[in-house]
This record gives structure tokens, sequence and C-alpha cells, in this order.
């Protein structure tokens, strides 16, 4: 995901401001990352492989007969860039009028804030635009999936896939409208071959995928996330030595994370550090 930190420089343009970055760097790299850059971006993650499925973080690049997307475009010596455009712009928006009427984005960070920036309203497609609207799946204890917030970013496949976990639990099944994310032969989680690493969990971008504490706590209305603190630590039941972020609330644990940066665990845990934690607090 990072280039070398010896790779050739490579200077190009960005926005009218020259940039110095590795060989290798994206554009959105090169722009600021996801956090610094004004670029949205809806599919990437920081320790998964870009898909381009999403499609928000579109940018025009001088010489090039379509939009590129920024997330997986490594930059090229005197590439001019820009971030924003007419063109950028009504791209933007048309994306997030499609996904926001046929997805559930209510969880989504960020969103809310882009349809206001590119005057996109999902609501013009009216009531009757085809949706991916489902029951939620509840066949374990650990976590739900409500495929009706997916985005197909692709993003919970290549976690519980050849980029991390190698479980090769879930794919992408269907054509077209109808695709969706499945385990094989669309058996329940206890059926599948599933380890509940939750890795799936972690880099899943709208909420589709979630802990049932998360789950249970939003329905009954008690989930705060705005009054919950994150507390570090170490994973104490092994010697690997996991880093675990533990979301606390109420003076109780609702759910584990781990960071992406972590150079242990790049964000990725076992059932036992992501979901064990009830001993915790005697529970």
């Amino acid at each position: 995901m990072t280039a070398p930190p010896d790779a050739t420089p490579v200077t190009l343009t960005i926005d009218g401001r020259a940039v110095t970055v590795p060989a290798g760097t994206t554009i959105l790299q090169a722009a600021g990352g996801r956090d610094e850059s004004d670029i949205p971006t809806l599919c990437y993650g920081e320790t998964i492989t870009p898909k381009n499925a999403c499609r928000v973080c579109m940018v025009e690049v001088e010489g090039s007969r379509t939009l590129v997307p920024s997330c997986s475009r490594p930059v090229e010596p005197d590439m001019v860039v820009r971030t924003r455009s007419e063109r950028v712009d009504h791209s933007r928006k048309m994306v997030l009028e499609f996904l926001g009427s046929s997805v559930d984005l209510s969880l989504t960070d960020g969103v809310d804030e882009w349809n206001a920036e590119y005057g996109a309203d999902p609501t013009r497609y009216g009531d009757d635009a085809a949706t991916v609207a489902q029951p939620v799946k509840v066949d374990n204890d650990l976590y739900v999936r409500d495929y009706s917030k997916c985005i197909l970013c692709y993003q919970c496949v290549d976690a519980c896939g050849d980029q991390w976990q190698h479980s090769f639990v879930i794919d992408v099944a269907g054509r077209g409208f109808a695709s969706h994310i499945s385990t094989e032969n669309d058996v329940s989680l206890p059926d599948s071959a599933c380890v509940y690493c939750g890795n799936c969990i972690q880099v899943c971008p709208t909420g589709a995928l979630m802990f049932s504490t998360e789950f249970d706590m939003r329905a009954a209305g008690t989930w705060r996330e705005d009054d919950q603190t994150v507390t570090e630590t170490i994973c104490a039941f092994c010697g690997v030595g996991c880093n675990l972020e533990l979301h606390v609330q109420d003076d109780t644990i609702v759910k584990v994370t781990s960071p992406p940066d972590s150079p242990i665990t790049h964000g990725n845990l076992c059932i036992k550090g992501r979901f064990g934690f009830q001993h915790a607090q005697n529970r």
C-alpha cells in the first residue's frame, strides 16, 4: 500500500501545487491521504489493496481520456492532477446519488457532508428506486450482517481472502444488480469455514458488518459513540502482542478494534482478541 522509502522521487502537480513523492505513491497518497486530502473515499482501506469499486475518489489527469481512481493510480513524472473540476464534481454527485438511492448509507462517515458539498440528492430517484434492502442476517452471537448497507467494496472479501486471513469464506456471488456478498452455497456463518476473526468488520466502511453488541445497542437506542473512550492495550491471550483498541461506554467494553498502522496486527485480530473481552469486566 505504501511506496518503498528508497523509490525514485517523482514530481507532479496537484491542483496547481508541485508535489514530490516516491515512485509508486498513489495520487490519493500524494494529495495527503484519506484524512488530509479533500478527495472523498468510500471503498478505500489503509490495509487493503484498492479495488476501485466505489468511484467517488475519481480525479482528472491532464491528457487522460477518462477520470482516474486516485486511490490506485500511481503518480507519474510531470503528471497534472485536478482533484476538483466541473467534470469531477459531476461524477462524484452522480455516484453519491446512485449509491445513496440504492444502499443504506446512514452509518457511513462523510456521506452527508459530501452530499451537501456536491449537491447530491439521492431522493430524486423516488421511492420506486431499486434498492438492496433485505433482512439483517443474525446467525451467530458475535456479529451481524446487514447487506442493505453493503456497497460491494470487496474489502471484507480481501480481508478474509488472500490479503490477510486466507480463510476464503466469503466472495461476491451473482451478477449485475444481483451481485452480493455470500458464503459458499450461501450457508449460514456457523456452517461455513468462518473463524470469527472479525477482520471483515474492521475494514467494512458502511456498517454492513457490525458487532452484535453495537447492533443490539443501536436497536435499543443506547449506542452513544460520542460518549465512548478508546483505550489502547496489548492482548494477553498469547505471546504475539497484538495491539487492541477497547471502545468503552458507561464503563463497559462495547467493541474491540486494532490500529491499522500497527506493525504487529495491521488492524487484524483473532477471535479471542476481537471478541474475547467479557472476562475483563467479569461477565
